[in-house]
């Protein structure tokens, strides 16, 4: 039948209408399909949630096949790794990012604290994604890379503070002076991500606000062990 009318178009001088291929998502034209899928995992995880990211709704969110995110991540364990290996590249930068060449010891040490708590304030469900272990898949060579950067921010910002070179075996004071300033910025930005700052920052003075309070709670904190 369509021979047929495509022959008779010819007979009465109309050239047959082309049938157009449906264009490809443009993340296949770019080659970037990955990256996409990543940045639709993040918005997802940002706007619902980790319980609201799955293989279907990154590939969804992305506008791709269904098959996609299995064909680049595996499983979503995979792409949860993933994406949490971009965040603690993030992670790191963001914590490097008010570091001063000159800067003091301590002074660089408050600078990676208030990195550490904003990246967490800018980014809660990637954060929270990142130290949810029992979601991630730490033998993936991209995640490990990225956690040992994130760790080695901190514990260079310690030894510097220390004076101490931190070796691959640490003593327990070198710990316990790694471990302290972690608690500190973890456990402030875990409380004012879960909203339990929110009491006690009701009863401080008229204008004080997070970045305040935790200056405060840094510059009280713990000095390394000797």
């Amino acid at each position: 039948m369509k021979a047929a009318k495509v022959r008779e178009s010819a007979a009465i001088g109309v050239a047959p209408r082309k049938v157009r291929k449906p264009k490809r998502p443009e993340t296949y034209h770019h080659g970037s399909l990955k990256e996409a899928l990543l940045q639709a995992a993040e918005r997802i995880l940002e706007r619902e949630g980790i319980q609201g990211l799955t293989l279907r709704a990154a590939a969804r969110e992305a506008g791709v096949s269904h098959a996609a995110p299995k064909n680049h991540f595996g499983d979503l364990a995979g792409l949860l790794s993933e994406l949490a290996a971009v965040g603690f590249n993030r992670f790191v930068a963001t914590m490097r990012a008010g570091v001063g060449e000159g800067d003091s010891p301590d002074r660089r040490m408050e600078a990676i604290g208030r990195g550490y708590v904003a990246f967490a304030r800018a980014h809660p469900g990637l954060f929270l994604l990142m130290f949810r272990g029992e979601r991630l898949d730490f033998t993936r060579p991209s995640l490990r890379a990225a956690v040992e950067a994130s760790s080695g921010a901190l514990s260079g910002a310690v030894a510097a503070r220390s004076g101490e070179k931190v070796e691959a075996g640490l003593t327990l004071a070198q710990a316990a002076s790694i471990i302290g300033p972690w608690s500190l910025v973890h456990g402030f930005a875990m409380l004012l991500l879960d909203g339990r700052l929110k009491p006690l920052m009701a009863r401080l003075p008229a204008g004080t606000d997070a970045d305040a309070l935790l200056g405060a709670v840094l510059l009280r904190g713990a000095k390394p062990a000797r």
